[in-house]
């Protein structure tokens, strides 16, 4: 492969590996995403994901997020979805808040290739509502995946992702207009099954907090994704 077919791949590593801010806050955290896609006809879709985030800092468990989407598949590369993220959150496995989301998104697979890198990205929109808690929050969410097989033609493959949260509004519980942060992953991903794929990787999650520390969460991230 060329060396300038590697320059993408080789700015998200180095993005990846930069040292942390200095006078920022680190948590360690553990999340688990299991998830599921149904093929209802040549251009429908349905599709479930459970995700369950434990944290250090908050005891445990702070999150079970459930998304639940329908997409209609305009061509070969693009999809429409939109649904319903239903997000209990915790402190310590303790119930604090109710948060109910609305979700639209466009995913464009497998849109170019460099070399023998794969690139994919996603928009995504948000709603946000909390209960008890006046305001809906909006925000976007920009992602792009880069995916490199480790030989020609396999199935075992090198991932890297780039996702940024941009707050399109201040509520009581939204605070930040902008950027409010930003996730990269380096992960692994390889089939276990026929229709099963298992990912698992580190995940680095920076928050942009404006008047305090910025925040660092190290996540061991562990997928399990299944197609039918």
């Amino acid at each position: 492969m060329r060396s300038t077919a590697l320059l993408p791949v080789l700015s998200l590593i180095a993005a990846l590996a930069l040292p942390a801010a200095a006078h920022a806050s680190e948590d360690e955290q553990l999340w688990t995403t299991t998830s599921a896609t149904v093929k209802l006809s040549d251009h429908w879709r349905l599709s479930q994901e459970i995700v369950a985030r434990f944290s250090n800092d908050r005891n445990g468990l702070y999150e079970i997020e459930s998304n639940t989407l329908l997409g209609y598949k305009v061509s070969k590369a693009v999809t429409v979805w939109a649904g319903y993220t239903h997000d209990p959150q915790y402190n310590g496995g303790d119930f604090t808040v109710m948060e109910h989301r609305g979700r639209q998104q466009v995913t464009f697979d497998n849109i170019a290739k460099i070399g023998p890198v794969s690139v994919s990205a996603r928009m995504r929109v948000e709603e946000r509502w909390r209960e008890g808690i006046d305001g809906t929050a909006w925000r976007l969410r920009p992602y792009v995946k880069l995916v490199m097989p480790f030989k020609e033609g396999g199935k075992t493959a090198l991932i890297l992702s780039h996702e940024s949260f941009f707050d399109l509004n201040k509520t009581n519980f939204q605070r930040v207009q902008g950027e409010e942060r930003m996730r990269n992953l380096i992960a692994i991903t390889t089939p276990l099954a026929k229709n099963v794929n298992a990912e698992i990787g580190y995940l680095h999650q920076h928050g942009f907090r404006p008047g305090a520390d910025d925040s660092n969460d190290n996540v061991a991230s562990v997928s399990l994704s299944f197609n039918f």
